[in-house]
């Protein structure tokens, strides 16, 4: 029995390789963002960008909102962010495109109002809340799906970088950890939203 062929279609080839070219310049194009931010900021202004972070609970501080993302304290902040944004973004947007927009602007806007009801009297500013809600997303993916493919990547997620987890824990000094921990709900949310829409694209079968 001779087994039938599969081609591949150059088209398709060409298709997933733009895909592919615009993944890198969407993520690379965003950390570019961050570095020129923090660079600007520490050349031209002395760092005193970062008082535009989130200050919880003021009206001067709900612009940090969707500003601190794009706001750190020095270029280290700025490089462990970076990784994670490329690692974590990476995994989104092979996955879904749409999801990965999604998750960025979850994260800035739910995870920084978050930080501002409820943040310490602070001024809070860095991406990590982002990158907590794209961790948060691909960790709580499979829970909500429910595919084989969703709770694959969950669990690979989580055997890797579970111990981003500790993140979230509020032990930890001069860290955000309210920041992290808004944003991975925020990321769940995405994650919670994929899922609806699945659902909702998904036929009804007939009682029989």
């Amino acid at each position: 029995m001779s087994r039938p062929d599969r081609d591949t279609h150059p088209e398709d080839l060409a298709a997933i390789g733009r895909d592919l070219k615009r993944y890198v310049w969407i993520l690379g194009g965003l950390v570019l963002l961050l570095w020129a931010v923090e660079l600007v900021d520490l050349l031209l202004f002395g760092g005193s960008l970062d008082h535009l972070g989130i200050r919880p609970r003021t009206a001067r501080g709900l612009i940090g909102v969707p500003l601190h993302p794009l706001l750190h304290l020095g270029l280290g902040h700025v490089a462990l962010n970076s990784i994670g944004l490329l690692l974590f973004g990476g995994l989104v947007i092979l996955r879904d495109e749409r999801d990965f927009w999604t998750t960025l602007l979850l994260g800035t806007l739910i995870g920084g109002l978050g930080v501002w009801l409820f943040g310490r009297p602070s001024i809070h500013v860095g991406a990590s809340g982002v990158v907590f809600a794209l961790f948060g997303y691909l960790l709580l993916t499979g829970w909500f799906d429910r595919s084989f493919g969703a709770i694959l990547l969950s669990a690979v997620v989580f055997l890797l970088w579970g111990s981003a987890l500790f993140g979230l824990s509020p032990m930890q000094v001069g860290i955000s950890w309210e920041a992290h921990l808004f944003g991975f709900l925020a990321g769940g949310f995405a994650a919670w939203l994929r899922a609806r829409r699945g659902r909702a694209r998904s036929p009804v079968k007939p009682a029989t």
